[in-house]
């Protein structure tokens, strides 16, 4: 917001300049806009008190910065009043007072500044020196959005989508998604795409949610990349092209993006747009395990057991079979019971795979159900009570 608040902050400010001959702002002239500051021309106050903040022509300093907006603020600049408003929000100059900033937010907002009524809306969002208000969040959004700013259009949308302070109205969230989206605000264009691609709040339309990914994607959006390598994987919107999709999964995986590993670690191991190869297969599964993906910590797992790509070890199986486990994978659960059934990587133990099958079969996994069920036939009572007692205390810690 901040930024946001600055780069508006300029553009008036190129206009207000001229009440001076351009001297005060368009020069920096310091003297010439601390003179007429302290004739009390208002907005002179506010360009001193921006050149203070942002150290243009003069050192830094944000108490003199707060001191200036304020002048100007007290004499109604709205612009004044939602820099203020910021400086208390963040404490920049005078001690972080959300309180005060709201009051300087509603003051600048009252006369129909965008920013103040934005940043305002979000006060009232995330409780910040109010009293939580989701309706008056979106009386406010909607007046800066109604005036273009392409964050309340994306908070709107946001709003809409969670039925938060409205009636939940995908179509609505949709149309707002737009606005901001096609301003170039890349959370909107990433949520628009979405709402194409799932089909929610307009027809399921796979080429507009390429088109909308794609433009995320060359300026180097990472989940954009991964959901376009997906699109091009399974040929929605686009023609299957597997090689196309190890691109953009590369690109994002490049940067670090768990998902995008996880399946660039899949397109190796299967062989789809590159040459099979199981060593960088695991490396992809293993950046993306680290990061605590579950689904690459399963199949990490899967390689460790089955020595593809890496020497064969129960033990590692095991380790990664686990932390996917931990975070509800029933595919890891199932064969943690496996390894604890076979004694591969741990002690063999009939009441640790049933606990790890039974747990399994609460996600209605089938062959965890059926190998409870012969498993049973062949415990003791005391042996199945213990199991029992084991998945519940697991579950308890683990949902």
């Amino acid at each position: 917001m901040k930024m946001l608040q600055k780069i508006c902050f300029v553009l008036l400010l190129t206009t207000f300049s001229s009440v001076y001959g351009g001297d005060c702002f368009k020069n920096k002239d310091v003297e010439d806009c601390r003179v007429k500051a302290e004739q009390g021309h208002s907005t002179a106050q506010l360009i001193l008190g921006y050149l203070y903040e942002t150290g243009g022509g003069i050192s830094q300093d944000y108490k003199e910065a707060a001191k200036w907006y304020r002048q100007s603020a007290k004499q109604g600049n709205s612009m004044a009043q939602a820099m203020l408003g910021e400086m208390y929000a963040h404490g920049q100059g005078v001690l972080k007072d959300y309180k005060e900033a709201v009051k300087w937010y509603t003051k600048a907002a009252e006369q129909g500044h965008p920013n103040a009524q934005y940043s305002l809306g979000a006060m009232y969002a995330h409780e910040l020196g109010v009293t939580q208000d989701y309706k008056e969040a979106i009386k406010w959004w909607l007046k800066a959005a109604e005036q273009g700013l392409a964050e309340a259009q994306f908070n709107l949308g946001l709003m809409y989508v969670r039925g938060q302070g409205v009636i939940q109205d995908y179509k609505e969230a949709v149309k707002w998604y737009k606005a901001s989206a096609e301003q170039g605000l890349a959370d909107a264009q990433y949520n628009l795409a979405m709402m194409y691609e799932i089909g929610k709040g307009a027809p399921q339309d796979y080429k507009e949610a390429i088109k909308w990914y794609r433009e995320l994607a060359k300026q180097g959006h990472a989940d954009a990349q991964t959901n376009l390598g997906l699109m091009y994987a399974k040929g929605q919107g686009v023609l299957q092209d597997y090689k196309e999709a190890v691109k953009w999964y590369r690109k994002a995986a490049e940067q670090g993006y768990d998902a995008a590993q996880y399946h660039l670690g899949g397109m190796y191991e299967r062989g789809l747009g590159v040459l099979q190869d199981y060593k960088e297969a695991v490396k992809w599964y293993t950046k993306s395990a680290e990061q605590g993906y579950a689904k690459a910590q399963y199949n990490l797992g899967v390689k460790y057991g089955e020595g593809q790509g890496v020497l064969k070890d129960f033990k590692e199986a095991v380790k990664w079979y686990r932390k996917a486990a931990e975070q509800g994978l029933a595919d890891a659960q199932y064969n943690l019971g496996v390894k604890y059934y076979l004694g591969q990587g741990v002690p063999q133990s009939k009441v640790m795979a049933h606990m790890y099958w039974n747990i399994a079969a609460v996600s209605g996994y089938k062959k965890a159900i059926h190998n409870r069920g012969i498993l049973e036939k062949k415990m003791t009572s005391s042996q199945l009570a213990e199991a029992q007692k084991l998945a519940r205390e697991w579950m308890q810690k683990h949902q």
